[in-house]
């Protein structure tokens, strides 16, 4: 038999001595703390040598309405004992109520029981009911402070008050009372004739070694097959996790990570990436706008360019969007709706002949709430810029990402995306899903883009929501878990896939 501690050795012999008992009793018993005997019954159910027998008891307790009812009457009884005293007129009795919604409840109740009917714009008493089910329910709480439900449902006349009462707000409460019984099982009761009382030391302390006294006495066998509680450390999120991944990857590829404010100029979301100023996305059932306007967002050049471009293509050799490109438009802000304001403002202020920057950033988009989209996110985004860079060099840029993450089937085709020509959608194949997964969206910016800004080169662009990745890595089918906060999801989700 495995080696008992000396707390289920106490417990399993007062279990002998009194048979079936609560926690409480079985604590009184034995003598020992409440959390003790907890701890024992806890260890010997483990070991199959007691069983515990929880029993309910829906308990009835009287609600802040009902003490009410209990001082005052019944909204009912009220109405009928005005009757009685001679106020006969509707908008009389509405004012010796407390509102029109407990007038209301009681008119109808005596009307639906036959006590009173309405003659104009009075109420005549028809006849006058004896003590109500509800009121000898409320009496007997005012006595007794609840009722248990072998009580209340034995008897018809309290079962009916009870029932009429559980209808209306406030007025009773219940709530379930659960009784623990302790009993020895067979295993328990074997266990029982070997149980001897020894005098065995549980630790040790300096005296005792000292003294020597602990070579004289028997020290408790320890068991070293017993389960250990888990231990939960502190660890990153999952999608902290990922992101670490992500960064690790793209730097590992020779790419430097840049970052920048979650709050950006219309100018820079918008304008500088060639999108309208009269866009559907830029509406505010798309986009989350913040009070106030940007200073200082832009050098006046860059400014009149991305104007000329938007109106006529300035010498992009483009014909623009041919309307006039409004300043203050420019200046209102948003929290970004994507990363790519990032990447173009790094365009404009380096000027590069040659870079590889990243970002990865969350983003906000005024959508509603499902299992695959949220108002705030995770985006990734990235640029290669270079003098002979082509479609073919960004196709193999995001193969070789996808396939660090793991995922090896990559395929491309062709889509439309206001700032890049030719554009691009990557799609993967989802093994455990079975089916192939859009994620992000890429291509080449356009000249209306770049130029504005002073940069020559083609710049490879791309983008995409992180989440889906991080669904897809742990098998999570609504993006809204990633977020529950639920520990028992965080707690065993891998750390290494």
């Amino acid at each position: 038999m495995r080696p008992l501690h000396s707390l289920e050795k106490r417990v399993l012999k007062t279990l002998g001595q009194v048979g079936e008992v609560d926690l409480e009793g079985l604590g009184q018993a034995s003598k020992l703390s409440e959390d003790q005997v907890r701890r024992a019954v806890e260890w010997l159910q483990g070991k199959g040598f007691i069983r515990l027998n929880v029993m309910q008891n829906n308990l009835i307790t009287i609600g802040c309405k009902g003490l009410e009812a209990l001082k005052e009457g019944l909204p009912e009884r009220r109405l009928i004992q005005l009757l009685k005293e001679g106020v006969k007129e509707l908008s009389k009795l509405k004012s010796r109520f407390k509102g029109e919604q407990e007038f209301n409840a009681a008119l109808g109740r005596a009307r639906k029981r036959g006590w009173v009917k309405i003659v104009g714009g009075s109420l005549e008493l028809l006849n006058e009911p004896t003590k109500l089910p509800e009121e000898v329910v409320l009496e007997k709480l005012g006595v007794e402070q609840k009722l248990g439900e072998e009580e209340w449902v034995a008897d018809k006349v309290l079962q009916e008050g009870v029932n009429e009462l559980l209808n209306r707000p406030n007025y009773l409460s219940r709530r379930v009372l659960k009784r623990v019984q302790i009993s020895l099982t067979e295993q328990g009761k074997a266990a029982l004739k070997s149980v001897v009382e020894e005098d065995v030391l549980d630790d040790l302390t300096p005296e005792m070694l000292t003294s020597g006294i602990w070579m004289q006495k028997r020290l408790r066998p320890i068991d070293v097959e017993a389960p250990a509680p888990p231990l939960y450390a502190g660890r990153k999120h999952p999608v902290q996790l990922f992101i670490d991944e992500v960064r690790e990857i793209f730097i590992s590829m020779g790419f430097e990570e840049i970052e920048g404010s979650l709050i950006q100029p219309c100018f820079w979301n918008f304008d500088a990436l060639f999108t309208p100023q009269d866009h559907p996305a830029r509406e505010m059932q798309d986009t989350f706008y913040i009070r106030g306007e940007a200073q200082n967002y832009a050098d006046k050049e860059s400014i009149k360019r991305v104007s000329a471009t938007h109106k006529d293509g300035w010498r992009t050799g483009s014909r623009g969007w041919g309307y006039e490109w409004r300043e203050d438009e420019a200046k209102r802000l948003v929290l970004r709706t994507h990363t790519t304001s990032i990447t173009v403002r790094y365009l404009a202020e380096h000027k590069p002949k040659e870079a590889r920057v990243f970002t990865v950033g969350r983003v906000f988009r005024n959508e509603k709430v499902t299992f695959k989209n949220l108002v705030e996110f995770h985006q990734i985004e990235g640029i290669a810029v270079g003098p002979k860079l082509t479609l073919r060099d960004l196709m193999g840029l995001l193969s070789t990402f996808y396939k660090r993450l793991g995922l090896e089937k990559v395929k491309f085709w062709p889509t439309f995306f206001p700032y890049t020509e030719p554009s691009i959608q990557s799609v993967v194949y989802y093994d455990k899903a079975g089916k192939w997964i859009e994620l992000c969206g890429m291509g080449v910016f356009r000249p209306e883009v770049t130029l504005p800004f002073g940069v020559k080169s083609p710049v490879l662009a791309w983008g995409g929501g992180l989440e889906r990745l991080v669904m897809m890595k742990y098998g999570v089918d609504d993006v809204r878990e990633l977020y529950a906060n639920r520990l028992s999801w965080l707690r065993r989700s891998p750390l290494c896939l």
